[in-house]
This record gives structure tokens, C-alpha cells and sequence, in this order.
């Protein structure tokens, strides 16, 4: 008899996890692919490199992260073709327990991030960019702060450490992306793949799909079954890409105020 050693969420974690899930407004299941799967995941799924949209990735923080001990996350992306987007993130939250006049912003996103051996809930304050306006602020031309709307730059103020302000904090990036959309044979949704590559040449590759929360169990046992019937390892250890490029880059700028 074979013995299925998937990791899965214990029955608490599984309750609370759909409790946070009412709440959402979408559930994202995330899977990151061992470094030796990469070359046969993408012969697997039939990935084409060149389908791909290139992204430019850069969060903000002080140099011994101190926004993410907060839990708070402050993102901008350069998307090719696109504008560009910012982003204040607040992880973990308890959806009913947001700020009414934050739930109901038509900027403001609740998401489930769920993978294999835990989840977190978060919340997001977006905004569009100018698609210039992310490089002149990297630069230094302009004030971080211009990447960020009223609403966002509320946000912050409400959840980061006391003092510190979005013009104080550090660039932690660019992380180069790449960004692909697929939809598979034999799989009813489209599938996000990407890969994060870092300075020193290390990689993640990730591979996701969203769905609304009252579809979540469904959707999961569907990518599970999927995924495992093109020989996509499913047991290997969970690497996010945010904590990857803060510890990245916070470990390069302690270094230089050395």
C-alpha cells in the first residue's frame, strides 16, 4: 500500500482556515517547485519562456526589516505592457476584525494564501502607477512616497512601527520575474507560474491558482490530482518569494553599513 505523505492541514488548521476563507475574497493555492523539478515541471505543463511578461519587483523596508517584523509589506511592480501597481500589505488579519471603512474600499483585497503545510490570510491596499513613475522613485528622483496613494499611505501609518515612514525606508530590489499564464489539458483553470530570480542567481518558481472561497477544498483536491498525474513533486520544502528577497537584500545592505 502506498502511503500518501502530501503534507495537509491538521483539522484545526482546516476550520480555521475556511473560517478566515467566509471572509475572503479569494483563496490562492500556491505550490513552490524543488530546484531539481524545474526543467521537468516546464516539460510537464508544456511552459514556452517566451510567453512570459517580464516584471520588475521592489519592496521597501529598513535594512534589519522592521516593516516586516510589523507584518507590514510595502511593494511596486513594473509590469511589461502594463502600468505598473504599489502595494501595503498587512499579514496576518482577522477579516472581520478589519477597519469597516477599509473592508469597504473597492481598492482594498482580502486573500487566502494556502500551500501545502500551512496558509496566511492577508490584506492588501493597491494602487495603479504611472508606468514611469516606479523607476523614478527607485532612482531617488523622486520620494517613495509618490508611489503611494492617500488611502495606501493611510494604511501604513496605521500598521507600521511607530516613526517610521515610507520616505525612511530602504529599496530592497529589483527582483527579476517572470510571469506566465496558462491553461492546462485536463485542468479547469488557468495556472500562474513564476519565477523569481535573485542577484546571486538563485530561483524560485512558484506555481498558483485562485479561486472564491466557497470553492477552495474542490479546487485543491483538483490541482493536487492534476499536478500529481504530471509527476510534479508535491513534498518538497515551501519557499516564499517575498521572504527570499527581504532576506536577500536586507542581508546586502547590513553588509554595506558595515
Amino acid at each position: 500500500m502506498t502511503v500518501d505523505s502530501t503534507p495537509r492541514l491538521v483539522s484545526d488548521e482546516l476550520r480555521e482556515l475556511l473560517r478566515l476563507a467566509r471572509e475572503a475574497d479569494s483563496i490562492e493555492l500556491k505550490l513552490t517547485v524543488p530546484e531539481q523539478e524545474y526543467r521537468s515541471t516546464a516539460a510537464a505543463l508544456g511552459v514556452d519562456p517566451l510567453e512570459a511578461q517580464i516584471r520588475q519587483v521592489f519592496f521597501f523596508d529598513t535594512p534589519d526589516l522592521r516593516l516586516n517584523e510589523a507584518g507590514v509589506v510595502a511593494r511596486a511592480r513594473r509590469i511589461q505592457g502594463r502600468e505598473s501597481d504599489s502595494t501595503v500589505k498587512l499579514r496576518p488579519v482577522v477579516p472581520d476584525q478589519l477597519p469597516k471603512g477599509v473592508r469597504a474600499s473597492e481598492n482594498f483585497v482580502v486573500e487566502v494564501d494556502a500551500m501545502p503545510g500551512g496558509y496566511v490570510c492577508s490584506g492588501s491596499m493597491k494602487g495603479k502607477l504611472d508606468p514611469s513613475a516606479v523607476r523614478a522613485s527607485v532612482s531617488g528622483d523622486k520620494p517613495l512616497r509618490r508611489l503611494f496613494s492617500k488611502e495606501q499611505r493611510a494604511f501604513f501609518a496605521a500598521h507600521a512601527p511607530e516613526g517610521l515612514s515610507l520616505d525612511d525606508l530602504s529599496v530592497l530590489g529589483p527582483i527579476f520575474v517572470l510571469k506566465l499564464k496558462m491553461k492546462p489539458d485536463l485542468f479547469s483553470r488557468r495556472l500562474v507560474a513564476e519565477m523569481w530570480i535573485y542577484p546571486d542567481g538563485t530561483r524560485v518558481v512558484e506555481l498558483s491558482t485562485k479561486c472564491l472561497p466557497g470553492e477552495a477544498l474542490d479546487v485543491a483536491d483538483e490541482a493536487r490530482t492534476f499536478l500529481k498525474s504530471k509527476g510534479i513533486e508535491l513534498t518538497g520544502n515551501q519557499q516564499t518569494k517575498t521572504k527570499t528577497a527581504l532576506s536577500f537584500y536586507s542581508a546586502e545592505l547590513q553588509a554595506q553599513q558595515k
